[in-house]
């Protein structure tokens, strides 16, 4: 999480917990370097394994899978869902802030939960940083209580995509991969999990350990058994959303997909698509991997989708930014 220190507080936030060992990066950036190489890799062996069995080049039979869309219908959905997922995902942070924070206006997050989109082509955590840099700019609220607000929401996040999934695999259980049957599994080490964690930050269990009292987990502390419910409730509408906007975008690539065959498989793939790989390609990947019969369509369908949303998402806020630079830095 980046945070932005507020003014004057600079030596109070230069903690040595603060400066994390420039080898930990490295040897994340070789991990991501590792995993993209091997999606790439996966990828190529895929079509060009497609694209031999049609007696084509990998290239004429992207073409011809490219061809086959009906881009117009596509693009209006995918439109009306990356503007329905900004409102959305505006009011989660929006609720959020106000919960932990300080009661702060829909319509003044709305500029800088767009702009943010910008900086997240490139880094999903630098854009999150530039949320907080803007509300201490702005409304002078402390960079670390923004991080800490940042922090609860990507930790629901998870929760929130591993409920779905689950829900999915009780509904869709015996058409999935056998690999699902991990689902309820995961789900229930979760479950636990999470009991434990609200039950230490509400200082029902544990009270010699001081990890709650970190600045950055402050959110944490504050948080109630409602506050993550609500915030299932709230996100939600995004991926019922997303679920019928992938099986419709499925069958317009050529893809026979239905609604209770989506619904588990998305959990995953968002999973996927947060692992920060260039062009989404562990997403893309996991497409390939769940429609085996269907290389093509699904590697042009990953590729789109994902990269569509993130850019469109970059598109909205640049409609956005001069009313976020006016609110920043006046004028």
């Amino acid at each position: 999480m980046t945070e932005a220190a507020p003014p004057g507080n600079e030596t109070e936030n230069q903690a040595g917990e603060e400066q994390p060992p420039r080898r930990g990066n490295l040897v994340g950036r070789v991990i991501f370097f590792v995993i993209t190489i091997v999606c790439f890799g996966f990828l190529y062996y895929k079509l060009h394994g497609a694209a031999s069995r049609e007696g084509m080049s990998i290239v004429d039979y992207m073409v011809q899978v490219f061809a086959a869309v009906d881009w117009v219908t596509w693009l209006a959905v995918m439109v009306g869902y990356s503007i329905f997922f900004f409102l959305v995902d505006t009011l989660v942070v929006t609720r959020t802030l106000n919960w932990f924070i300080t009661d702060i206006k829909y319509t003044d997050i709305l500029p800088v939960r767009a702009s943010a989109y910008i900086i997240s082509i490139f880094n999903e955590q630098i854009g999150k940083g530039a949320m907080a840099y803007y509300l201490n700019r702005r409304h002078e609220v402390p960079g670390w209580e923004v991080g800490s607000v940042m922090l609860f929401i990507m930790f629901c996040e998870v929760f929130y995509l591993m409920v779905w999934a689950t829900l999915g695999y009780f509904f869709s259980g015996a058409s999935l991969p056998p690999v699902f049957g991990l689902i309820p599994w995961l789900a229930l080490s979760g479950a636990i999990f999470l009991v434990v964690w609200i039950a230490y930050f509400q200082g029902w269990i544990l009270s010699a350990f001081d990890l709650r009292e970190k600045r950055i987990l402050h959110a944490f502390r504050l948080a109630k058994p409602w506050h993550y419910a609500m915030f299932f409730v709230l996100r939600s509408p995004a991926l019922l959303a997303a679920i019928g906007v992938y099986t419709i975008a499925l069958n317009l690539f050529g893809v026979e997909a239905s609604l209770l065959m989506i619904w588990p498989y998305l959990p995953v793939i968002f999973f996927a698509a947060a692992v920060p790989t260039p062009m989404r390609a562990a997403a893309i990947t996991f497409w390939v991997i769940l429609f085996p019969e269907n290389e093509g369509q699904m590697a042009a369908f990953g590729f789109v989708q994902h990269n569509f949303f993130i850019l469109f998402n970059a598109f909205i806020g640049l409609l956005f930014w001069r009313k976020a630079q006016k609110d920043l830095f006046g004028g």
